[in-house]
């Protein structure tokens, strides 16, 4: 997992409890370090998709970038991964992933 990704999830908790709760069971997950090439490597995402008239968070590009740059597939329900996925070899996991007709994912 990346900081941004952690912080996302401990951020959308309304009670206290319910953070510490997250908090405590996330701990033993690793915080991966991000290089130099996934923030570069973002912002040609970004500019791709700004191109062709599209644009979102500069977190979600890092978030696509790390993805791509560490081979992990990226399971969200926020529909701006579709359409960055298109920009770059982001691969979602269901329930947004793109299906072909017999069900595979794309």
């Amino acid at each position: 997992m990346i900081g941004p990704i952690l912080q996302e999830l401990l951020s959308g908790l309304k009670s206290r409890d319910d953070f510490e709760d997250l908090r405590a069971s996330l701990s033993s997950v690793v915080i991966l370090d991000l290089s130099r090439e996934v923030f570069i490597a973002a912002a040609r995402i970004a500019n791709a998709c700004r191109r062709k008239g599209f644009a979102a968070g500069p977190i979600d590009y890092m978030i696509a970038s790390a993805c791509v740059e560490y081979g992990y597939p990226l399971l969200t329900a926020d529909r701006h991964f579709l359409r960055i996925a298109r920009y770059c070899d982001l691969r979602l996991l269901p329930p947004l992933a793109r299906t072909d007709g017999a069900g595979r994912t794309s």
